[in-house]
């Protein structure tokens, strides 16, 4: 049975009500199939507690853990681009003629064809969670884009999946810079020792420092020169670290071993217990961070919160890109 350590946080608004309490025999349609002879990707939910297990929700706490699974087949663009170089070639020398755009396209996908049943697999799980009082969804991803792709397959399992990026009332990068140029943070919330600073301007650069403690003279003089602070690291109530984004991504989630350690107690060979032990300390954690960083960027955006109480129908995830 996999563990349970969110690494990452990608958080959706749902902008209207939506009845999940059905989403188990939904689910069932778009389990995860592998790949067949002639499928370069596959994707679907598998259980969260494993394999083995047919549930493809786990529920606690009021929350709802889906696991999605992607399988992509592995074929090096310049093994295929080789082959059809050399038919090509075989071809043209044959027919003393140059082929056609039409018939090279044609050569490619043959080539495809022919290494598709031979091509190893690659494998990627991805966890969300939803937390339907709360009208949450949480991806544990730093890309924008692979979150799209999970939460394009529970659009397609429901139907109907209205959310938005979840967006914050003042600009992450503005809070950021005046917590590290004060070093004045909200109680549980500190500094740790990596920051990029980028210059308002596109040609004024980017700063990157590790190990480094973040409140001295030359970061105060990156940040009087005009850079903001777009991603830092920082911890939480001595129970985690973490890294935050401009985009509001958090990742490099690192839970304190004393945390990990409160579920110690449970029976090793009860894995099920284990699991939704660490389900609920883990998302608990996470969600308690999340409403006070929230809160310390000034609420959620007010066309964001108008879009949850007037229930808008957002049904595209934005247009942000990867974070990586």
């Amino acid at each position: 049975m996999p563990l349970f350590r969110p690494k990452s946080v990608v958080v959706y608004r749902i902008t209207r009500q939506i009845d999940f309490s059905n989403i188990e025999e939904q689910m069932k349609a778009f389990t995860f199939k592998p790949c067949g002879p002639q499928d370069m990707a596959r994707t679907g939910w598998i259980s969260p507690l494993g394999e083995e297990y047919e549930e493809l929700t786990h529920q606690a706490n009021g929350l709802i853990l889906l696991t999605q699974r992607n399988e992509s087949k592995i074929i090096p663009p310049a093994t295929v681009k080789e082959l059809v170089r050399q038919r090509v070639t075989k071809l043209e020398k044959e027919q003393s003629r140059r082929l056609k755009r039409t018939e090279i396209s044609a050569i490619n996908d043959l080539v495809l064809g022919e290494l598709l049943p031979k091509a190893l697999s690659k494998y990627a799980n991805m966890n969300m969670w939803i937390d339907p009082k709360s009208r949450l969804i949480i991806v544990d991803t730093t890309s924008f884009k692979r979150a799209e792709d999970a939460t394009a397959l529970l659009r397609k399992t429901l139907g109907s999946l209205p959310i938005i990026p979840f967006t914050l009332e003042t600009p992450v990068e503005l809070k950021l810079t005046e917590w590290v140029r004060s070093s004045e943070l909200p109680p549980g919330l500190a500094l740790c020792d990596e920051a990029t600073l980028e210059a308002i301007l596109e040609d004024g650069g980017v700063v990157t420092t590790k190990r480094q403690d973040l409140v001295c003279d030359e970061i105060a003089n990156h940040i009087e020169a005009g850079k903001l602070v777009t991603k830092l690291s920082m911890s939480w109530m001595e129970q985690l670290n973490f890294v935050i984004n401009d985009s509001f991504v958090i990742s490099r989630l690192n839970f304190a071993d004393a945390l990990i350690e409160q579920n110690d107690d449970i029976d090793r060979e009860d894995e099920v217990q284990r699991f939704d032990a660490d389900f609920v300390l883990f998302t608990g954690v996470i969600m308690e961070l999340l409403d006070q960083l929230i809160a310390a960027f000034g609420g959620e955006a007010k066309s964001s919160s108008e879009s949850k109480e007037e229930g808008g129908d957002a049904t595209d995830n934005g247009g942000q890109g990867d974070d990586e």
